[in-house]
């Protein structure tokens, strides 16, 4: 293995598996911490945990274990792989994870980059853009676990790091690699660890990733992973073969527990078309709305592609936390979906197709996922997944992600269509 990846959550490290295996890599996505070596001929190993919004202490614990698996296998370089919308509260959990892994690989400089353009995720001035809005007016500010409320990415690190941080902007980088890993040395020099860096196209990824080519850890959405394969690949470590994808047959359902505008959009016209269930957070919690219900409403509608969402109203979520406590209401609508992707695959689904973060590591651990193989993509950040040995396929997608018919797009790609 030469890349050792951690990210923390799930569709994110898809998100990552697919990145690296677009450039050329032998990627394979692990479902938490292995407990064996990693097969032969994997050259990037992403292990997938879903410590996004978890206790800091037991974000940093989980990623160290992690990391010292990575190093059991070999590798040269390692990645931490969150949110390009830098999902995080102030007290953690990016801060900390990052620290405790500076320590544990002695890294002196590391770049911190969220930045993703082909899905509008832009790093301006330190800044973080989705779009053509600064972050905190994106509809991140109304996320309910990690409101994201100012887009200056130096100064929400800040709190949650022990190291100071630093900046290499946008004129810099476009000058390219050599200017970045020159202005690298003058952060370090200047006592900052951790280096926020500007990026507005694929091109300033590529750079940064050359720039990188040396550094003992990466850390950023899977956009600043675009330029690392091809430091390999110039080492003359990777041959860059494409893996086949067969696809995978059967009836198909939908899980969304996103309340991320691009989803809102997704479900709205999923829901125009196609069966279609909403689960509201307070049926929930009064036990109104059970994982049996919806599984069996799913279940119901084998020739089609039925859809079970979450509430997506701010106010709606907000209401059913201030009454029975956001961690909660959070415990109870994953725990339902885990338990509905549960009995899906038991009832015969064999594609299986999640939205949001948290839904998406909910769905794995409820359906008993340890690695997943990497197929093509479905949009961008998005790839095809297949369980190996079993007759199943998934999409895990994260909430911001995708064109507006996503889900029947990815229904077909998971087909092989």
């Amino acid at each position: 293995m030469l890349l050792g990846c951690i990210g923390d959550d799930f569709t994110g490290s898809s998100d990552l598996a697919n990145t690296l295996a677009k450039g050329g890599m032998r990627v394979t996505q692990y479902c938490g911490v292995p407990g064996a070596p990693a097969e032969p001929g994997v050259e990037a190993g992403v292990v997938a945990l879903k410590s996004r919004t978890i206790a800091p202490g037991d974000a940093v614990a989980q990623s160290l274990s992690t990391l010292e698996w990575l190093r059991k296998q070999g590798c040269q370089q390692y990645f931490f792989k969150y949110c390009s919308t830098f999902d995080s509260r102030p007290e953690g959990n990016i801060g900390p994870v990052a620290d405790a892994l500076i320590a544990a690989l002695g890294a002196d400089r590391v770049i911190v980059c969220p930045a993703f353009p082909a899905t509008g995720r832009y790093v301006y001035q330190g800044h973080l853009f989705v779009g053509d809005r600064l972050l905190s007016e994106s509809g991140m500010q109304n996320h309910p676990l990690t409101p994201m409320t100012d887009p200056d990415i130096r100064r929400w690190l800040a709190p949650q790091t022990a190291h100071p941080v630093g900046h290499v902007g946008a004129p810099t980088v476009l000058m390219g690699p050599d200017a970045i890993r020159t202005a690298l040395a003058a952060e370090h020099a200047a006592g900052h660890v951790l280096v926020v860096v500007d990026a507005i196209r694929d091109a300033d990824l590529m750079a940064i990733g050359e720039a990188a080519r040396d550094l003992a850890l990466v850390t950023g959405g899977s956009g600043v992973a675009l330029g690392l394969p091809e430091n390999f690949r110039r080492a003359g470590l990777i041959a860059g073969e494409a893996t086949a994808w067969d696809g995978v047959g059967g009836p198909c359902a939908i899980l969304s527990g996103s309340c991320s505008r691009a989803t809102n959009a997704q479900v709205a016209r999923h829901a125009a078309s196609y069966p279609a269930m909403e689960i509201r957070a307070d049926a929930v919690m009064r036990g109104e709305t059970t994982a049996e219900a919806v599984a069996e409403f799913l279940l119901g509608h084998p020739e089609t592609l039925p859809l079970a969402y979450s509430s997506a109203d701010p106010e709606a979520v907000q209401g059913a936390q201030a009454r029975f406590g956001r961690e909660a209401v959070a415990a109870a609508i994953e725990g339902l979906f885990a338990e509905t992707a549960r009995r899906l695959v038991a009832g015969g689904i064999t594609r299986l197709i999640s939205a949001g973060g948290e839904t998406s590591g909910a769905v794995v651990e409820g359906v008993g996922i340890d690695a997943l193989e990497i197929g093509p993509e479905i949009d961008p950040g998005v790839p095809a997944l297949k369980v190996p040995g079993r007759n199943l396929a998934l999409a895990l997608k994260s909430g911001n992600f995708g064109s507006p018919d996503f889900f029947e797009k990815a229904s077909r790609i998971l087909e092989g269509a």
